[in-house]
């Protein structure tokens, strides 16, 4: 995930209109759970990139003493602290018209 995509999401509350949302499913239901689903994707990736880098300042200790952080480690933990949540940038792509999304075919069965 790009750093530039994710500080074109605006970062406070926004109101979408409701027909803009549901308008490529015809469903608001079922565009909530792409959106939701496509949210958790983007958390996992964001959570794995920041593990990775939190990982390259860890000091692995055996005793129970107290752990120091160093001033980048905190640094980088405010960055992404700062950045947009993963909802956010999912409806923002949604709207975009960058998710892709299908149908199984039993939910076509369903229908």
């Amino acid at each position: 995930m790009s750093e530039l995509k994710r500080k074109e999401v605006p970062q406070s509350t926004i109101t979408y209109d409701k027909n803009k949302v549901d308008e490529p499913t015809g469903n608001i239901y079922e565009a909530i759970s792409v959106i939701s689903k496509r949210a958790a994707q983007i958390n996992t990736e964001i959570k794995k990139e920041l593990v990775e880098k939190l990982e390259e300042f860890a000091t692995y200790n055996d005793s129970l003493e107290e752990v120091f952080e160093n001033k980048e480690q905190i640094e980088v933990s405010k960055y992404y602290e700062r950045q947009p949540k993963p909802q956010a940038i999912a409806v923002k792509e949604w709207l975009d018209g960058e998710i892709y999304y299908r149908y199984t075919d039993d939910e076509k069965e369903a229908n």
